[in-house]
């Protein structure tokens, strides 16, 4: 973890700094009109009304603005430095940080901390996926939260459960794409399948029936039959057949919605997905390259929360 007494984090000024900086390294660009021609408001000689530090005026439209807007940090009274502090908190921590944890490091409420923390897990969030997964990629589906109502204890939920249904697809050595899926149905596993992995990869998948499908539509198919106690074995050109690398992504998953959130609600579940594949797909990458890559990610993405009417928590 980088140095928490950098100045970014301790200072608002240096944090607004630093993030125009980043944003506009050859200088301010307008929100509202893209236009390179502004220049930084100061309070003239003489008068008795201050110009608030960071602002900027357009010589084109107009509009007033500050490095925040346009991104998750826009009408937000929270300093500017906490919020780095969080992105690095969040970026750094292996399984997650709570929102009492960020109430307590910060000096915020929780209330606060935790709307902080979904605004930052909107800014992790990857764009529509321009290229596919190739090579081995491996598929399994798990069940995240809710009662452990299984029927004889093992196997998939029974239909009361409120157990969540989580679908991921792993690249070996590379990226991984999870899902919060409402169905586990072979329709809904097989188009996600093709949206998001190239029809020469190799997918490996156990013996689940709604894999079935992929057969006919991938390249090649490969199947580990856990159901005999089979977990891994060698293919006659040498590839290792296996599912434990989509498995250990799980076993992070649920070790820190279990243990670091405790209860996610079904309705935020996407969310906290999109925080966990970050940072396995940083997971090379140091503390500050990963909390940079996140920091980059809050421009043009605004995330306005209401509260439920009603709402599960898994």
């Amino acid at each position: 973890m980088a140095d928490l007494t950098q100045p970014q984090f301790l200072d608002a000024n240096v944090a607004r700094e630093h993030l125009e900086q980043m944003r506009w390294p050859d200088g301010p660009v307008c929100p509202h009109c893209s236009s390179t021609k502004a220049y930084k408001l100061q309070a003239k000689e003489g008068s008795k009304k201050p110009v608030r530090l960071g602002v900027y005026k357009c010589a084109e439209c107009r509009e007033q603005f500050t490095v925040t807007v346009n991104s998750i940090f826009e009408d937000s009274h929270i300093p500017l430095n906490k919020w780095l502090l969080a992105i690095h908190l969040l970026c750094a921590s292996k399984k997650g940080m709570s929102a009492h944890q960020l109430h307590r490091m910060l000096g915020v409420t929780y209330k606060s901390a935790w709307f902080m923390a979904h605004r930052i897990r909107y800014a992790m969030s990857q764009p529509p996926y321009q290229t596919k997964l190739s090579g081995i990629v491996e598929a399994d589906e798990t069940y995240v939260g809710g009662k452990r109502k299984r029927q004889g204890g093992v196997g998939r939920p029974d239909l009361g459960s409120h157990k969540q249904p989580v679908f991921a697809v792993v690249q070996r050595n590379g990226q991984v794409r999870s899902f919060h899926v409402h169905r586990v149905t072979a329709d809904n596993l097989v188009s996600t399948l093709q949206e998001n992995v190239e029809q020469r990869a190799c997918v490996v998948t156990d013996g689940f029936s709604a894999y079935d499908r992929v057969t006919a539509r991938f390249k090649r198919h490969e199947v580990i039959n856990h159901a005999s106690s089979e977990y891994a074995r060698t293919a006659s050109d040498g590839m290792r057949v296996h599912t434990n690398t989509v498995e250990g992504f799980f076993g992070l998953l649920k070790r820190g919605l279990t243990g670091t959130y405790h209860q996610v609600g079904s309705h935020h579940l996407h969310r906290y997905l999109s925080e966990f594949d970050f940072r396995y797909n940083t997971r090379t990458m140091k503390d500050a390259q990963r909390a940079t890559l996140a920091l980059e990610g809050t421009n043009g993405k605004r995330l306005m929360l209401k509260e439920p009417s009603k709402s599960t928590s898994l």
